[in-house]
């Protein structure tokens, strides 16, 4: 099924939103992105990746604010979702957010001023903040904004991609392979970060452009989810490894993202529990992946003895 709305002109920007069963969500993505100053001209394609019901009648209003696009395809994982939008992309340059993202109002026009200004680049990744309303919104935004920083090379560029908020010109995409691996289940985005690096492309961040990522309110399902994905992505920082890139920060690197978390949960705004539920969680997301390539290893690696040094 693929509902389309005629285009007049050729838009600057496509913006590519997967979806999977998160409608309400994406409701308030589609109004943020109807609520932009400035904006150049846009698209907007949302893959639905074969939710359990087709998207509501109501959501396909926002037809009134900006060209829609909605296409279904059968569940096949967020990658291929995203492929299939790029195929349909008219735009020289492809946006892509998430369903529970909500671009701030100056983001495209912003992400627009930086991408004209920076023509000899290929990639864009814009600022991403939470939501400090919530305890987990607030632990989401001392994660992300801890770890932008510190990503952020004296060049402008970021050693840091988060599909949240990404962009990427059309003549760096091969548009029928697609742009990510439909194999990777998660971490699709840092494997392709991998690749962008190792071609001498690494993303231009754009901290003027803001996307808010929304996360679940309850602490506990945050943190499923937040375990979810980590059991995932264990896969794919090991395709990773393989490749000998090394992508994984060093134990040194990870004591001082925690020293910086800590001193910036200092601000009233964020306080200090967000540290230490980002402590915890990200203990257990190492164990998990510690043990997922424990298990994945051969038997007979996982019965030998270790050598009696």
């Amino acid at each position: 099924m693929v509902n389309e709305q005629p285009i007049a002109t050729t838009p600057s920007l496509s913006v590519v939103i997967p979806v999977f069963n998160d409608w309400d969500n994406l409701d308030h993505c589609l109004a943020a992105l109807a609520r932009q100053t400035n904006a150049p001209n846009f698209e907007v394609i949302v893959v639905d990746d074969g939710s359990d019901f087709p998207i509501p009648g109501q959501l396909l209003n926002w037809s009134d604010s900006y060209p829609l696009t909605i296409v279904r395809q059968p569940h096949t994982g967020i990658s291929s979702a995203r492929n299939t939008g790029v195929r349909i992309a008219k735009a020289p340059v492809f946006v892509f957010v998430d369903a529970d993202c909500r671009a701030q109002a100056n983001c495209l026009a912003a992400l627009e001023a930086a991408i004209n200004k920076s023509l000899a680049l290929s990639s864009f990744q814009l600022r991403l903040v939470g939501d400090c309303s919530t305890l987990s919104g607030r632990t989401e935004e001392l994660r992300l904004a801890t770890l932008q920083e510190h990503f952020v090379q004296r060049d402008g560029s970021i050693r840091y991609l988060n599909t949240a908020g990404f962009a990427i010109r059309r003549t760096n995409v091969d548009i029928e392979r697609g742009l990510f691996d439909p194999a990777v289940l998660r971490g699709e985005d840092t494997l392709l970060l991998v690749q962008l690096i190792q071609s001498g492309q690494a993303p231009l961040f754009v901290p003027d452009a803001v996307v808010e990522h929304t996360v679940p309110q309850a602490l506990t399902k945050s943190l499923r989810k937040c375990f979810r994905s980590a059991y995932l992505e264990a896969g794919t920082y090991e395709i990773i490894a393989a490749s000998g890139f090394k992508i994984r920060i060093s134990h040194p690197e990870r004591i001082q993202l925690l020293q910086s978390m800590w001193k910036a949960s200092s601000d009233c705004s964020i306080r200090r529990l967000p540290w230490f539920i980002l402590v915890f969680s990200q203990a257990l997301q190492r164990l998990i992946s510690v043990g997922h390539s424990w298990l994945t290893r051969p038997a007979w690696m996982r019965r030998s003895p270790q050598p009696i040094l």
